[in-house]
């Protein structure tokens, strides 16, 4: 029970990370846009300006991605053993 508290818990953890890296304001989230048409000129700004990398969200993404793809292997680590099916099979 408590090793299954604590693997939603590291993915929570995982995913604030994520989210914090991609929606903080610091690190470049794009504004709304007030009107509903596409502004041709806006859109190749962004197209460009992709390519530009905000260390801080990098370092928040990387470090959420690392604390999920743990917690999925705690997951099968954990809760894998003892079945029939083989994932050596594959």
């Amino acid at each position: 029970m408590y090793t299954l508290v604590a693997l939603s818990f590291s993915g929570a953890i995982g995913l604030t990370f994520l989210l914090l890296g991609c929606a903080l304001e610091q690190y470049g989230r794009l504004s709304e846009d007030t009107d509903s048409a596409s502004n041709a000129c806006r859109e190749l700004d962004y197209f460009f300006t992709t390519g530009i990398i905000q260390w801080g969200a990098c370092g928040l993404v990387m470090a959420g991605n690392s604390v999920i793809f743990l917690t999925i292997l705690g997951f099968f680590l954990v809760f894998g053993r003892g079945d029939d099916f083989s994932w050596e099979q594959w």
